[in-house]
């Protein structure tokens, strides 16, 4: 019960460490949380608060280790300084006592059973066998004993292991949920200085409650090694006691044996067995028997009456005692000259002794005060009785004498005390030095200079007789007194014990409460830094959110500034290209219209500019949004060339785009941001490349990992599979080299094979050129705003260096990734992805796609593609399978002579419609020389002009004013300038193929926008007038009759039901009443109408034989923060239009409402 007491307090020490560790641990954690809250800015964390935080999440891990190897240390230090230790020693000091005893009684009894065999003839067998298994069979005692305590330091160890691991799962079931840290984020707090005042309150609650736990900690170890000291000593000295009182016993049962013997042999056989010299060998050899015993002597019961014949008998005398006494003696002690014995009734004169008290030989014992009253006692009790302590004779020694009475044999066990008086024959006395008798004893402990041993006779209580120990023992500590029992019932006997040392400073306690208090001193520290720092994290948040809230006030503000500033240089640059517009209209010279020209170019390209910086701020303020809206990629490609086509004809340099057939004809998505990514990139490509091509390809992201697999390594040739060439390094569009176009995008993320495909559709853009390349060191840069390749590239090229950054930026919120590779001198290779999801065929309003065209005129056709490059020929095919024609290619002119000749011979079965020649088809000018072989079989008469002989065309990027007059010649029917598109080819293959008749053809042409507009009555609503005289114009030139009104107001009251106009153009930002608000009115009041109509309140001919009233309101807004479709629904507008107009986007935004009219009018 000790140890588990002592185990348990252990436990609770290193279980309560433990506890202030993970305490220690969760502040910690909580601080860390808190900093990483105080970090985060609302946007984001700071890179210092990076490193900050990846320094705290490094040792937060090791102050769990910490408050494991901590635990385990305070169990293991309590259990040695305070517990183990000392149980440890006192059972080893135990059980080696006990041992040592052990070992003494058997040698004890070997030896007597040695001296019995002197008298009986009878030896010792198998002592030390007996003694080894008993000694065995004690150790693994203890071993069982001690292996619970084993189990339980295992145990503790596993427990702390066990915890360790589960804390993580500890962490997720009670660490708060996205939700509530989401909550807690949003948490503005409140009364700061009120949750500071408790939080401190309660930590000078937690120090003080600390405090008084260490000091309990103190008062408690130390009550405890206090009484672990007294135990210790009360063990030790009732272990000496008895074993004293067990030696001694063993010599009294020894003595009393000893007495027999001689009643036996000595009294019971006549004539006598035993004379001195055989009584002195036999208590020599036996001497061991009584280890305690000094001398053993017998004295014969003599009577007065036979005191002579006694003398005679022996030879000598019987002598008196020096001294009645016993008080010390001379050391020339003689027997010889001792005084004889006076006369009295009774002598007891020694007889027989031992070697070692021969001299007391003729003493007789009844003349001393002490042995007399002692033989009258031992011989009325029929037991030893011993005597008080004396100076022994001779020795001069402190001792005792234990006496026995020899009775006769024939005495009776029931005997009266004089009968037994009667029957006594003699007495046998055994001196003990009781100073040699402890010291011989306590030299065979272990510990016998651990503490002062001193006995006492306590017979009297008021005058305690000292038999053993030092005389200055006061004022050593505690005393600690064990009765001993020597036999004797009249006398009394206690050993006190003391420790020899006074006892040490008790450093287990001191250090253990020390420990605790600087422990909660430490977590106090902590705490109350934690305290700070949360009211400090508080006073940052609450700062925080007021800087938030200015800066959100600033974004507006910002954005506000934005829209005005775009909204006032749009209005007078809308003023300046539009008078420019009205004026290229009239009938200018050449000179003029040249610098009308020029300055209607610099307008747009300064348009561009705001349009460009627009988007940048629109982007960093977080406010573009992108569309989900149904649309034909190659349609918005086709767009893309028209608006480059100009630019590359000018400079020779080839324009190609290519499609994979695996791209769905409909994508849902943001065609104006994707059309817009496309733009920038071929407009740098076209901006930076002075010969060869620029090439634009769309692919699948899952064609190609389909056909690549996961290994990146084969994207080279995976590409070229795609591609359908061999080394698209050089045989290129236009044969020159260009840069590994997979190196762009082979680390983007969607290739990882870990990534899994969805049900989107994933696109893979390229745009590769055979450019100028962006130099090395300008490439980490170059998608940084405002950044350019080198300073010289704004000079010679022109732009700002911004289209890159929005590209990106647009790429991002596409769900996509942009990447590049470039080699100056060679070209560069731009590569982006985007996310979109399929549509509905029919889902496509065609009414937004004027240059769309019904291409079933061409289904069933076959053509042949000449061309000795296989990326040309592989676009040239998919423009034409675009329109439903079966392509076939002929890399060579001997196979394609050999396609030609068998397509007009009768019998050939490869019938071909038409013919598709490249101009450079095998190097510069080598297609117009191409039908030369077909020329000569006219001429020949070998081909005869009846047969059936396919229609040639030339595919060319530019043709000089010689190369056009060469074509008719060179026997083509007409040629295709590129860059291909699908609405170019079209009108050129109906043109040479005479497919239709030409009113057919022009019903089937789209209605234009003067076809739209021609007639129509539209109110234009602005409050600046010039920009109501440039609307005016623009509207009257396309044939629509203009009304303007200069305010909101106005525009109220004209549209009014019943009213005229077919639609309006309103300004979004007016004084006195905006566009919106306007807008909202004239809803309101359509409402109204069409409530009286419907509940047939007011008949239809009150309002203009009109059943509904709903006439198309378009915004009109310089302001492209505004300018968006959501934000014109949202107060009822039909649409928008920014200002300056521009045809392609007035007619988009006409053609929903007036295209069905100009349909009709033209069929």
């Amino acid at each position: 019960m000790k140890w588990a007491s002592s185990a348990s307090f252990s436990l609770m020490s290193s279980s309560g460490f433990a506890g202030v560790f993970i305490f220690l641990s969760q502040i910690f954690l909580v601080s860390m949380m808190r900093c990483k809250d105080s970090c985060s800015n609302g946007v984001g964390i700071s890179k210092a608060c990076g490193r900050f935080g990846r320094w705290r999440v490094g040792l937060l891990p090791l102050l769990i280790f910490g408050c494991i190897v901590g635990s385990l240390c305070v169990f293991f230090e309590v259990e040695k300084d305070g517990i183990l230790t000392r149980e440890e020693v006192l059972i080893r000091v135990l059980w080696e006592e006990k041992i040592q005893l052990f070992r003494k009684q058997f040698s004890l009894s070997k030896n007597k059973l040695q001296s019995m065999a002197m008298l009986f003839s009878s030896e010792d067998q198998g002592c030390v066998s007996i003694l080894n298994s008993i000694v065995s069979a004690n150790c693994e005692s203890e071993l069982n004993r001690n292996l619970p305590k084993l189990w339980i330091v295992c145990f503790v160890i596993m427990g702390i292991i066990l915890s360790s691991k589960l804390m993580p799962i500890y962490r997720n079931l009670f660490s708060p949920s996205k939700k509530v840290v989401q909550q807690q984020q949003q948490y503005e707090p409140q009364n700061v200085r009120g949750g500071g005042c408790w939080r401190k309150r309660i930590l000078c609650l937690g120090i003080f409650l600390g405090t008084s736990v260490s000091v309990w900690i103190y008062f408690s170890m130390n009550a405890t090694i206090v009484m672990r000291r007294k135990e210790t000593l009360a063990n030790m000295c009732d272990e000496r006691a008895r074993m004293l009182q067990d030696q001694f016993n063993v010599s009294l049962n020894h003595v009393n044996a000893l007495a027999i013997l001689i009643s036996t042999f000595h009294h019971g056989k006549n004539p006598s067995a035993i004379d001195q010299k055989t009584f002195a060998e036999y208590t020599a050899r036996t001497a061991f028997e009584r280890p305690l015993t000094s001398g053993v002597a017998y004295a014969l019961k003599v009577l007065h009456s036979e005191r002579e014949q006694f003398e005679k008998q022996h030879g000598w005398r019987i002598k008196k005692m020096e001294t009645e006494d016993q008080s010390p003696v001379k050391d020339d002690y003689a027997p010889d000259k001792l005084d004889p014995s006076p006369v009295q009734d009774e002598y007891a004169p020694v007889i027989f002794t031992q070697e070692t008290v021969s001299h007391i030989v003729s003493v007789d014992m009844m003349s001393g005060k002490e042995d007399h009253d002692n033989i009258l006692r031992a011989r009325a009790s029929g037991k030893g009785v011993l005597t008080s302590p004396f100076k022994l004779l001779k020795s001069n020694k402190l001792g005792v004498v234990l006496t026995f009475a020899v009775y006769k044999n024939d005495l009776s066990p029931i005997a009266t005390v004089q009968e037994r008086i009667d029957s006594t024959v003699g007495y046998l006395g055994a001196s003990f030095d009781i100073a040699s008798l402890v010291e011989k004893l306590l030299h065979q402990l272990a510990s016998k200079q651990t503490i002062i041993v001193n006995v006492y006779d306590t017979t009297n209580s008021s005058a305690s007789i000292k038999m053993y120990g030092p005389d200055d023992v006061y004022g050593r500590g505690e005393v600690y007194i064990s009765t001993v029992d020597f036999g004797d019932p009249t006398r009394r006997h206690a050993m006190h014990c003391r420790f020899k040392h006074e006892p040490p400073p008790p450093w287990s306690a001191i250090t253990t409460s020390l420990g605790v208090a600087v422990i909660v001193l430490l977590v106090g520290h902590i705490f109350n830094a934690a305290i700070n720092r949360i009211e400090k994290v508080e006073d940052d948040y609450r700062e925080m959110k007021e800087l938030k809230v200015r800066a959100e006030a600033a974004d507006v503000a910002k954005s506000q500034f934005l829209a005005t500033v775009s909204h006032e240089i749009r209005t007078p640059m809308n003023g300046v290209l539009g008078m420019l517009q009205m004026l290229l209209d009239t009938n200018l010279d050449a000179t003029q219209q040249d610098f009308a020209m020029t300055a209607q170019a610099s307008g747009k390209a300064l348009i561009s500019l705001i349009n460009e910086v627009l988007d940048q701020a629109k982007i960093e303020s977080g406010r573009l949004e992108l569309e989900a809206v149904p649309f034909d990629v190659r349609a918005v490609l086709d767009n893309v060339l028209s608006l480059f086509s100009d630019k590359s004809q000018a400079k020779g340099i080839e324009l190609a785009v290519y499609i994979s057939n695996k791209v769905p004809e409909v994508l849902i998505g943001d065609p104006g941001r994707f059309r817009q990514v496309i733009t920038n990139l071929v407009g740098n490509s076209v901006k930076f490349t002075e010969e060869g091509h620029i090439f634009v390809s769309v692919h699948l992201v899952e064609e190609i990992k389909r056909i690549c697999g996961a290994d990146k390594h084969l994207f080279r040739q995976c590409y070229d599979l795609v591609e359908n060439s061999i080394d698209p390094l050089r045989d290129s569009l236009s044969g020159f080299h260009v840069v590994d176009s997979c190196k762009s995008w082979e680390n983007f993320r969607i290739f990882d094979p870990n990534n899994e495909s969805n049900d989107t559709i994933n696109l893979l853009i390229t745009v590769e050129d055979t450019g100028v390349g962006i130099p090395h060191d300008a490439h980490n840069h170059i998608f940084m705003p405002f950044m350019q390749a080198d300073s010289s590239t704004s000079r010679t090229f022109g732009g700002t260096g911004i289209g890159l950054s929005i590209s990106k930026c647009l790429v991002d919120l596409m769900g996509g990734e942009i990447g590049f590779v470039s080699e100056p001198g060679v070209g560069s290779s731009f590569s982006f992805t985007a996310i979109f999801r399929e549509g509905l065929r029919n889902s496509v309003d065609v009414k937004r796609q004027p240059s769309e065209i019904m291409v079933s005129d061409f289904q069933g056709m076959r053509g042949l593609v000449v061309d000795g490059r296989r990326i040309r020929a592989a676009v040239t095919k998919y423009h034409l399978q675009r329109l439903g024609i079966d392509v076939e290619v002929a890399m060579n002119p001997k196979s394609a002579i050999s396609k030609i000749l068998d397509a007009c011979n009768s019998s050939g079965t490869g019938h071909v419609d038409m013919v598709l020649v490249d101009k450079d088809a095998w190097g510069e000018g080598s297609g117009l020389a191409f039908t030369h072989p077909i020329i000569e079989l006219k001429q020949n008469g070998r081909l005869k002009p009846h047969e059936n002989i396919p229609k040639m065309l030339l595919l060319s990027t530019s043709l000089s004013s010689s190369e056009a007059d060469d074509i008719k010649s060179a026997g083509y029917v007409d040629s295709i300038i590129k860059p291909l598109r699908l609405s170019m080819m079209t009108a050129c293959l109906q043109r040479a193929l005479g497919i239709g008749d030409k009113r057919y053809q022009e019903a089937r042409q789209p209605p234009t926008l003067k076809g739209l507009l021609n007639g129509k009555q539209i109110l234009v609503v602005d409050d600046n007038l010039v920009n109501l005289k440039v609307a005016a114009g623009a509207l009257k030139k396309y044939g629509a009759m203009v009304r303007c009104a200069e305010s909101g107001k106005a525009a109220i009251e004209l549209l009014q039901p019943p009213h005229k106009f077919d639609a309006c153009f309103m300004d979004v930002q007016m004084p006195e009443m905006d566009g919106f608000e306007a807008t909202r009115r004239i809803r309101d009041s359509e409402q109204k109408v069409n409530k009286l109509i419907k509940s047939k309140e007011a008949s239809v001919e009150m309002y203009g034989n009109v059943a509904y009233w709903h006439i198309p309101i378009l915004a009109m807004t310089a302001d492209v923060f505004q300018a968006n479709h959501d934000e014109c629904v949202k107060y009822g507008m039909d649409g928008y239009v920014s200002k300056p107009f521009e045809v392609e986007q007035l007619y988009s935004s006409v053609a929903q409402f007036f295209e069905s009219d100009a349909v009709a009018v033209v069929s």
